[in-house]
């Protein structure tokens, strides 16, 4: 075997080590880059959370230290309650033969976690009145915090308080979230109000209708 021969031979083992080597630290940078990305996505879940937590945390603080005037609280809570009783009607009548088995909205709520066709029904519901899952989980608040000093006002009272609801939200709601949530209900609410004609009441609303 001449030189030439033997130093290309071992060239060639050289190029072989080092496309080894190349091969395994490219498997290796593959499996830290899924790693990380894993990592990124758990931070980034962990964050929202967090974040979310936050929020719900300072709306449950404003709406303990807002201080509402009675005839606010009945026109918002008449805002809300329809808003969470005309959502938990749509749901079951799409519902026909589960509607035995959600006689509340909490009971909706917690039954879409688990079955397909009550999210999939919820979230067309949501998307028909222009809401998001955020603002039913305030409204909800809302509701349970002002239900045992409420009253709710036959339909069209409360524009005899107020030409402009949207105003009356705007000055006296101060936390970004449920003043978007209560403004998104005010639409859902006169709407149902509309296509019920003037001088229709709405269904009475009872605590049951939202939760238990």
């Amino acid at each position: 075997m001449t030189k030439e021969t033997i130093s290309l031979h071992s060239l060639n083992e050289t190029l072989n080590r080092v496309e080894n080597r190349l091969q395994t630290l490219e498997s290796q940078f593959k499996e830290l880059n899924s790693s990380m990305e894993k990592l990124t996505q758990k931070l980034q879940f962990q964050g929202e959370t967090l974040e979310k937590q936050v929020d719900q945390d300072e709306m449950w603080t404003s709406l303990l230290e807002d201080r509402f005037t009675s005839v606010e609280i009945n026109l918002f809570y008449s805002i809300v309650s329809e808003t969470l009783c005309d959502l938990h009607s749509r749901v079951r009548v799409k519902l026909p033969d589960l509607a035995g088995g959600l006689p509340t909205l909490a009971s909706v709520m917690r039954r879409k976690t688990k079955n397909q066709r009550i999210r999939l029904v919820w979230e067309a519901v949501l998307e028909q009145l222009g809401l998001q899952d955020g603002d039913v989980l305030t409204l909800c608040t809302f509701f349970l915090v002002h239900c045992p000093e409420a009253q709710h006002s036959p339909a069209g009272q409360g524009h005899q308080c107020t030409s402009d609801i949207s105003a009356v939200i705007g000055s006296a709601v101060h936390n970004p979230m449920l003043r978007e949530s209560l403004l998104r209900a005010a639409r859902v609410a006169e709407t149902g109000r509309a296509q019920r004609g003037p001088g229709q009441a709405a269904a009475p609303v009872h605590t049951p209708c939202v939760v238990g």
